[in-house]
């Protein structure tokens, strides 16, 4: 039942982006053949700048693998990873190049909330001013980015190597994660990209504005806030079946956020930790003590195998009925690659599910 995009066993996030063989010169001479070229659909950085003053460049920007500096305001940006693409658009830039949402997409290869987002741009998926998309189920596509000639590369929010870094940085400025790679919460992602492209008033705007909506539609569940929870996944009949996301992950961070405790356990045994999970033994399953047990499931028959299963079925927030089983793969990656635009597609249907979790652990008190 892994999910190949969310399991912490699966290789999945370590090595998506790791660097491809080909000679990093290769890189640099296509960004420079190609710099003069057209190959990609033009961004409209310098069209969605607000009125007002005009933002000031070189700007530069402290990263997990030393500072980067950008000289003019980008007008052609190309983005690596989850989330980094999101925000660029939420701020009203259209980049000439993302990545495919190849776990939680669609069948164009991206989601609801992006569709949605540039559509308003006149950007959609099929149309002229559309992003280009390229793969990274091999890794970073370094290849494909050269081609597009950017002019900046977003990966605020990423698990670049420094070998990947160095390689992109060949083609053009890179945004490299800031710390802990995939640690890089929504809101420093939307910060760090302001600046990156001019807009650090409207990346502000857009951050307040994202929490102010998330409060409104928490409020409607007073029975969420102050439950504690564990997010995890799950896998019945494996002795090793059980891996626990950590406050480093961004799945815990937003259940945090929204009024609700990360498990002392949790809390306990990844302490001093940069890991986003930490693996826990099926045999000590029934230590796992919190309100609200959070997992991603491939379908409802794996539900009843968690909960059935001798050892996963004595974790007691899933004896007490208060398991959040979500088998939407697009749903799960809106809360775990969480963007301005993916957070608020979410909540009207995670938080119900909460909610009904939460219902269950006042049920069990009384």
């Amino acid at each position: 039942m892994t999910s190949p995009f969310f399991s912490g066993r699966s290789a999945t996030r370590r090595t998506l982006f790791k660097s491809a063989g080909a000679a990093s010169a290769v890189f640099a001479a296509a960004a420079f053949t190609l710099s003069a070229c057209s190959t990609g659909p033009v961004s409209s950085a310098s069209d969605a700048t607000a009125t007002g003053s005009a933002p000031q460049f070189p700007v530069t920007i402290k990263h997990l693998f030393g500072e980067t500096t950008i000289k003019s305001q980008p007008q052609r940006v190309a983005t690596v990873s989850w989330v980094n693409d999101d925000v660029a658009i939420a701020l009203g830039v259209v980049p000439v190049g993302v990545p495919k949402n190849e776990w939680g997409g669609n069948a164009q290869g991206s989601t609801p909330w992006k569709d949605a987002a540039l559509e308003k741009l006149g950007a959609g998926f099929g149309s002229a001013k559309a992003p280009a998309q390229y793969s990274e189920a091999d890794g970073v596509n370094f290849t494909e980015i050269a081609t597009l000639a950017p002019d900046v590369i977003l990966a605020a929010y990423s698990g670049l190597t420094e070998e990947d870094y160095k390689k992109l940085s060949q083609i053009a400025p890179v945004v490299a994660q800031p710390e802990v790679a995939y640690g890089t919460s929504w809101q420093d992602s939307t910060s760090i990209i302001g600046k990156a492209l001019g807009k650090d008033a409207e990346a502000t705007k857009l951050v307040a504005d994202t929490e102010a909506t998330i409060k409104d539609k928490v409020s409607k569940y007073p029975q969420i806030p102050g439950k504690s929870f564990i997010y995890g996944n799950l896998e019945p009949a494996s002795a090793d079946g059980v891996n626990v996301y950590t406050a480093n992950d961004n799945r815990p961070r937003f259940l945090s956020e929204i009024g609700m405790k990360l498990a002392s356990v949790v809390e306990d045994n990844s302490k001093g930790s940069n890991a986003f999970f930490i693996p826990w033994s099926a045999e000590k399953a029934n230590e796992l003590k919190s309100d609200i047990f959070v997992t991603w499931v491939p379908d409802a028959a794996t539900t009843q195998s968690i909960k059935s299963d001798p050892l996963l079925g004595q974790i007691p927030a899933i004896r007490n009925g208060a398991l959040v089983a979500d088998s939407d793969n697009t749903l799960t990656l809106s809360i775990s690659a969480s963007s301005p635009l993916s957070l608020p597609w979410s909540l009207d249907t995670f938080l119900p599910q909460l909610a009904g979790a939460a219902d269950k652990v006042t049920a069990a008190v009384k």
